[in-house]
């Protein structure tokens, strides 16, 4: 006779909101085993008896077999006393001292809920709100744990007598689905005017205002999108007038893979990215250029001299519906104004969104959270994240140190995010944008807040940057009762690389970005590093040069054309030539410029490869001032030549730390240019060139140091084919290289290596109790 066995088991990991309750409830019948499941505010508990075999084999298939959202962190089971009695039920939620779960991710709609919203026997046919266990809003509109309708948004639908039919029955995937709804009892569409007077019918009416060029804001799941024709010019230019958006490219959302196909070259790890369950942004190399007349259904207005489109696919049924009716492409950009975060309250949509939208498509199931599209890029056979936020946020990252105490690191200014970490895991918020507009700054110490509740995570360590200004920093020293850590921006990129990879190091690693705050207290930005998470060496970097203006020359690139270029020209009879172009187009300022990049006075001195990037672009023509961060190197990297293989020499002294010259790459794109050599291959020539003195300068490092590892960080290396001629270079020099793929390699994954470093820090004992 076989041993009849009872378990006490506690799952782990993400596992509400997924449908993990009605996939247990499934597995134990099946196996004939007696017991129950239900959620707490710690994961999913539950307790199973039967035969020994069967038990086994379902523990085995907790973990194997989990539905397609579900994260399985930890199973722990323990045997307890048989009790005896048949049947598996599920049982009511209930409270756990170890507050905090993972909160699954918002997921696009599920292909059966599709076949549902477009079959006329469907009850749910046409229903813009159609979701189940596989399926729809998650994060951005629970309130709390444990997962239950009560802590969502949802809370104000009394469930129909169909629904809750389906809610209760085991064989329907719509068992405990939180959102379910339909028709008759769920969250219904309503189209109003600038005044708040509906217009209806409201799907049909936004196609029409669509159709005749207006701007429609848009609720998602995160948030409102501002909508237009993406063939029309004349309402792409309106749109960007409005938004006061000048040249950013809009994304655009293509009703299906076909149109995508059509637009852009989808390879498989597109198509994969394009039609995933996360229905992210996806960056993608124009099939045929715009021609501004919409006969390629997308106006020249929509991404202004780029080489490529950010194409996505419908997630919400509202998009499907909304993309079936129109058939065309639309631009769906984040409603807000410039830099501002965005709308997701109701009460805003109106109120800040006015002089934008024509009309607003909204309903009235709340978003608690807001969070914008996620944006990605195909990149060496996989997925370089750009913007980590809906569809990924906060699902758990696994990381290679165990955090002694609870950590938050508070990222840095522009593009921040912040992190969780606890046990072997950190939890990455969505993106949130620039700390120095208030509503950002709302919304980071808001959302500090909601994370924490929701994770049960209560920090006694922060992390944080160690610039003095930034608004990240300030937040961790006016936090009391918690031991801090101070990490450097670009040793925060490395470990970021490091556990993105899911390795501690030590690494060469090398990381350019825009600004970092040096522990010299001076602006960093072209760094070679000798790290590993608990710290690291400068081991090299690109030669300083004067920021003339400071702040201003980050937006007026030309300002660093022309430091760079009087450095180069310094010597020189006659000093910089007169017949560069960049000279002639600001020569009323230049002399005034160059002035103040000699005295220093206001000019400070910066290791920056973003400003290196930003000179260039400026001498090329591509961009004298910007109106985004990072939009001149974007221009420059459209403009080369990708069949281009010259480059150019720059200079590394023998010294320690090892120094670049910059200035020698930027005099032979000015040789060049004077000499008649085409934009597009001077362009190409300095990507090269710089490629080439990066892996110079490893193969240097490695011979002093023995390290074979080199890990690439910062937001420079967005730029593709620098990251491609760096990683072919060094790989082919016997170099193992680390990229991002998990966490963007720009600022939004500097918490990510900010709470790691405070991890290691803290067990090597290196942090100081408060």
């Amino acid at each position: 006779m076989r041993q009849c066995v009872r378990m006490s088991v506690r799952v782990a990991g993400t596992v509400q909101g997924v449908g993990f309750r009605p996939f247990v409830h499934g597995l134990a019948t099946r196996l004939g085993l007696a017991g129950h499941v239900g959620n707490d505010s710690a994961g999913v508990f539950l307790e199973v008896e039967g035969e020994s075999p069967a038990v086994r084999d379902f523990l085995l298939a907790l973990r194997r077999d989990a539905p397609p959202l579900a994260l399985v962190d930890e199973v722990t089971a323990r045997e307890i006393a048989p009790v005896g009695g048949g049947g598996f039920t599920i049982v009511a939620s209930r409270a756990h001292p170890r507050a905090g779960t993972a909160v699954s991710a918002d997921s696009a709609t599920c292909a059966d809920c599709l076949r549902e919203l477009f079959d006329p026997t469907d009850r749910r046919y046409r229903y813009p709100f159609v979701n189940c266990v596989n399926c729809g809003p998650r994060f951005t509109i629970v309130r709390g744990v444990p997962y239950d309708r009560r802590l969502t948004t949802m809370a104000g639908f009394a469930m129909c007598a169909d629904c809750a039919r389906e809610y209760a029955d085991p064989a329907d995937r719509r068992f405990h689905a939180q959102p379910v709804c339909c028709p008759a009892c769920g969250p219904r569409l309503r189209l109003v005017d600038p005044t708040g007077t509906a217009i209806g019918p409201a799907l049909e009416s936004t196609v029409e205002l669509i159709r005749a060029g207006l701007v429609v804001a848009v609720k998602g799941l995160g948030g409102y999108h501002l909508a237009v024709d993406a063939g029309q010019p004349d309402a792409v230019a309106r749109l960007r007038r409005r938004k006061h958006r000048a040249d950013k490219p809009f994304a655009l959302m293509v009703p299906d893979l076909a149109a995508a196909e059509r637009l852009c070259a989808v390879d498989p790890t597109a198509r994969r990215l394009l039609t995933g369950h996360r229905r992210p942004i996806v960056l993608l190399p124009r099939r045929c250029p715009a021609d501004g007349t919409g006969g390629t259904g997308v106006a020249e207005q929509v991404a202004p001299g780029s080489h490529w489109l950010g194409l996505l696919l419908p997630y919400t049924p509202l998009h499907h519906l909304l993309l079936a009716d129109l058939a065309r492409p639309i631009v769906l950009t984040s409603a807000n104004v410039s830099d501002e975060p965005i709308v997701y309250r109701d009460e805003d949509a109106l109120h800040r969104l006015t002089g934008i939208a024509d009309a607003v498509l909204t309903h009235d199931r709340p978003i608690h959270v807001r969070a914008d599209d996620s944006v990605v890029r195909p990149a060496r056979g996989g997925a370089q994240v750009l913007r980590r936020a809906r569809g990924y946020a906060p699902e758990p990252l696994s990381v290679p140190v165990e955090f002694p105490r609870p950590v938050l690191a508070c990222g840095a200014e522009l593009k921040n995010t912040f992190c969780l970490g606890t046990a072997r895991q950190a939890v990455l918020a969505p993106h949130l944008g620039d700390l120095t507009e208030y509503r950002t700054w709302r919304s980071f110490v808001d959302g500090i807040g909601h994370l924490t509740r929701l994770t049960g995570v209560r920090p006694e360590v922060l992390a944080h940057d160690l610039h003095p200004d930034y608004l990240s920093t300030r937040y961790a020293r006016d936090r009391t009762g918690v031991a801090l850590v101070g990490v450097q921006h670009h040793h925060a990129h490395i470990a970021a690389c490091l556990a993105d990879n899911h390795e501690t190091g030590p690494v060469l690693g090398v990381a350019f970005d825009g600004l970092g705050y040096g522990v010299d207290g001076t602006i960093w930005g072209g760094e070679f590093l000798l790290a590993d998470l608990t710290g690291f060496q400068r081991l090299a970097h690109l030669a300083p040069v004067p920021m003339p203006g400071g702040p201003a020359a980050v937006r007026q690139p030309w300002r660093m054309a022309a430091a760079y270029l009087d450095a180069a020209y310094r010597d020189a009879a006659g000093g910089v030539p007169e017949d560069l172009a960049v000279l002639r187009r600001n020569a009323a300022r230049w002399h005034q410029v160059t002035a103040l990049a000699r005295t220093g006075t206001n000019a400070p001195a910066t290791t920056s490869a973003g400003r290196l990037f930003d000179a260039v672009a400026a001498l090329l023509g591509r961009c004298d001032a910007v109106s985004y961060e990072g939009q001149a190197a974007i221009a420059l990297e459209h403009h080369a030549d990708p069949a281009e293989r010259g480059r150019y020499h720059a200079a590394i002294s023998t010294g320690q730390p090892a120094v670049v010259s910059g200035v020698d790459l930027v005099r032979a794109c000015a040789e060049d240019l004077r000499a008649g050599v085409a934009g597009p291959v001077i362009a190409a020539r300095f990507h090269n060139g710089v490629a080439d003195a990066v892996v110079r300068v490893c193969v240097r490092l490695r011979e002093l140091t023995g390290q074979h590892a080199v890990a690439l960080s910062g937001g420079v290396f967005q730029n593709q084919p620098l990251v491609e001629r760096v990683v072919s270079g060094l790989t082919g020099l016997g170099f193992r290289v680390l990229t991002h793929v998990r966490v963007p390699p720009n600022d939004g994954g500097v918490s990510l290596g900010q709470a790691v470093v405070a991890a290691a820090r803290d067990r090597a004992g290196l942090v100081r109790s408060d």
